[in-house]
């Protein structure tokens, strides 16, 4: 059995796999993950790798403290990875990203893919049907929007992520509402557009925390699934040992 753990910008997001099959799926803040994991230990016993992503600041020797336990990999530029990279600077693509184009790639074979990770930024990754990474785009994601809107201005409000009322805001907390929500579904879709203009026999792949709240708002067919980086991982972890 093999524990997944995605440390990200804002949660950590954990799985237990028995082969390619998730069993359990945790969701936690840092300061509780040493207890966490300690629970999940116990409650699987035959747990034999935990398998860490990290886009975070958590230093890695907290992890392996559980070395004594279970063998513990840090996922790295240097793993083998089923796409060929053509990002330019490769070696500052993140982790994350380079785990979402692997899974994409492993579970989507002969196909172009386009996988959105819906999280604190938003991420845009484009793997081509021979299996080669072509890069993508970053922008912010729903609660970076409210937060700037309100950190940059004087007298807007801070708010909780909502659904807009109306299309034409009526008040500023709807315009708000508004701008933020239909400007990233707008700006989904306009990628979405542009990826399908340019290739055939495609899947777009919808992921991240706000997965979910956004797929009922856009007018393109995806494939959504909130797990899709943790599931990834695990498929990632075993190409790599499989490819070592």
């Amino acid at each position: 059995m093999i524990l997944t753990v995605d440390i990200g910008n804002t949660r950590i997001k954990g799985a237990v796999f028995e082969q390619y099959t998730l069993v359990e799926f945790f969701v936690f803040e840092v300061e509780e993950l040493q207890k966490k994991i300690e629970n999940i230990l116990k409650k699987y016993p035959n747990l034999k790798y935990l398998v860490v992503s990290s886009v975070g600041n958590l230093e890695k020797e907290f992890f392996l403290a559980f070395e004594s336990r279970l063998k513990v990999h840090f996922v790295t530029h240097n793993d083998a990875f089923p796409f060929e990279n053509k990002y330019a600077t490769p070696k500052t693509l993140g982790i994350d990203r380079m785990v979402l184009a692997a899974g994409a790639t492993l579970q989507f074979p002969g196909q172009n893919r386009l996988v959105i990770d819906a999280g604190t930024c938003v991420t845009y990754d484009c793997v081509d049907a021979d299996d080669n990474y072509l890069g993508g785009a970053i922008s912010p994601g729903i609660r970076l929007r409210y937060e700037s809107l309100h950190n940059y201005t004087a007298k807007l409000p801070l708010l909780s992520m909502g659904n807009p009322e109306t299309f034409i805001g009526d008040s500023t907390v709807n315009a708000i509402h508004s701008g933020v929500v239909n400007g990233l579904v707008y700006e989904i879709d306009g990628f979405i557009e542009e990826f399908k203009a340019k290739y055939s026999k495609f899947i777009i792949i919808l992921t991240g925390g706000d997965a979910d709240f956004l797929a009922m708002r856009l007018k393109n067919t995806i494939f959504a699934n909130s797990n899709f980086l943790l599931e990834s991982l695990n498929q990632t972890f075993q190409y790599t040992i499989n490819n070592d």
